[in-house]
């Protein structure tokens, strides 16, 4: 069973953000972890589900064109709509991940702190809505903490091996920290080929 929506709703009537994701010094670390891994300098259209209150949120932005964030939480989104205030090539939204889902395909896609509270079954039609709008050698880019929690049905290593397996997608980036695991992959294009590497991109190999 997926994590029910009223675990959310409580986290957040206590407060505007319940994990500190903007005072934490972990939490900072582990974005600026999540940006450094991203394969490409610049994205053209990103999809951020389960954006909480908007704090990665607001470090995307800087490396997008268009960025379109969402959470199922009123409030969460309130918040995030307020520090992303004076961005308007960024979009924030109410909506819940996977039964609503948008239009049209993303070069970019982050999961974030989000794949550990859906059931088996919700977690496979996720992540095959996310390959299927991921264009062809755009980015998926997963993380998530790695110790037990009542609330989280898998830590990100138990997810690790769900993701590897994941059909259509390459792994660039495995990091296991102490505490979370990132992934990120990229796309396969349609005749099969692999997303070129960074270094490729730029001609160094």
């Amino acid at each position: 069973m997926s994590t029910p929506a009223t675990y959310f709703a409580a986290m957040y009537d206590g407060s505007p953000d319940p994990w500190d994701l903007a005072g934490r010094w972990y939490e900072e670390r582990k974005y600026a972890l999540t940006l450094a891994a991203l394969p490409r300098r610049r994205y053209h259209r990103a999809f951020e589900p389960g954006c909480s209150v908007g704090v990665l949120t607001a470090r995307l932005a800087d490396r997008c064109d268009r960025l379109l964030a969402t959470d199922r939480v009123p409030s969460a989104v309130r918040t995030a709509s307020e520090r992303l205030r004076g961005r308007p090539h960024v979009e924030i939204r109410e909506l819940t991940v996977p039964a609503e889902w948008p239009r049209g395909e993303f070069d970019l896609i982050v999961l974030s702190e989000l794949l550990y509270y859906f059931s088996d079954d919700t977690l496979r039609q996720l992540l095959t809505r996310a390959v299927e709008s991921l264009e062809p050698g755009g980015t998926l880019v997963t993380v998530h903490w790695d110790h037990p929690v009542p609330e989280h049905r898998l830590t990100g290593s138990e997810l690790a091996p769900l993701l590897l397996s994941t059909p259509g997608l390459d792994l660039v980036t495995d990091h296991r920290d102490p505490d979370f695991t990132l992934h990120t992959f990229t796309k396969r294009h349609t005749d099969g080929s692999a997303a070129l590497s960074p270094a490729a991109e730029e001609g160094l190999v």
